[in-house]
């Protein structure tokens, strides 16, 4: 019997990536998006991530379907009005730029991990991965934006606490810059002082994840931030064109991350 994922906000971008590369290593994959589309051979689901009871019934429909989850992956996201959140500085912009940064890319990942950990801690094991990215660390795009990234370190953090000794492990994941479909239109060749070259693709995001839940040391990540450049470089995944993307860690200051303690047994997967 296959494992079985969800992938949130799996139509485009990261999501989908996650999921195609899943599906390609034998997942049963369900992917969830506003208008219920999503990569081929996946179970695509319709749902608002900001309606509670919208996001119970597509957990509900999992335990019918499947009475397993194995993995959640953490990704529904919706931009402010116009996208100008990322340009004009926080007192230019409306307050209710709120409600997607943090209402969505913070709370929603909150709301679809409590349903997920219903499912996982009865069964023993799961592993809940939320995508955040070095905007915890230093400021990137946004106030609101750096804000609903280190609270979903935070999240990790504390849940990986609370979790412990269930079987069931919860970890934050930096990413870098990725290709997705929209970056690369754009035609440059690097982006906010980062070379697309050497930048994620969304499926090796996605092997990165599949390698960490199949990990047999998978319990040792409990409630830690990881980057996915680090961790997959540590796994020998490379990006679709046999690349290794490059960590931005350096580039953000450096040092250890959640927990941030002084005893890192695995520096090179942090």
């Amino acid at each position: 019997m296959s494992s079985t994922a969800l992938v949130t906000g799996g139509s485009r971008g990261v999501g989908r990536g996650v999921a195609t590369a899943l599906i390609a290593a034998g997942w049963t994959v369900y992917v969830t998006s506003r208008h219920g589309t999503g990569p081929d051979g996946a179970i695509a689901l319709a749902c608002d991530h900001t309606d509670d009871d919208a996001v119970a019934d597509v957990f509900a429909q999992i335990e019918g379907d499947t009475d397993s989850l194995d993995l959640l992956v953490n990704n529904a996201w919706a931009a402010p009005r116009g996208f100008g959140g990322f340009s004009d500085k926080f007192w230019e912009r409306p307050v209710d730029d709120w409600d997607t940064l943090i209402g969505v890319g913070l709370r929603a990942h909150y709301v679809a991990a409590v349903h997920a950990a219903q499912m996982m801690v009865d069964r023993g094991s799961g592993l809940i991965a939320s995508i955040s990215s070095f905007g915890s660390r230093g400021h990137l795009h946004s106030v609101l934006y750096g804000m609903s990234k280190a609270g979903l370190d935070k999240m990790a953090f504390d849940m990986g606490h609370e979790l412990s000794g269930t079987g069931v492990t919860a970890v934050s994941l930096w990413l870098g810059l990725i290709r997705t479909e929209l970056l690369l239109s754009l035609g440059v060749d690097e982006f906010a002082g980062f070379s697309l070259q050497r930048a994620e693709d969304p499926e090796f995001v996605g092997r990165v994840i599949a390698a960490l839940a199949d990990d047999p040391q998978l319990d040792s990540y409990n409630g830690h931030t990881l980057v996915t450049a680090e961790l997959g470089a540590a796994y020998g995944l490379t990006n679709n064109d046999g690349t290794p993307p490059d960590s931005h860690r350096a580039a953000f200051g450096g040092g250890p991350l959640f927990p941030p303690t002084p005893s890192d047994s695995k520096p090179n997967r942090r």
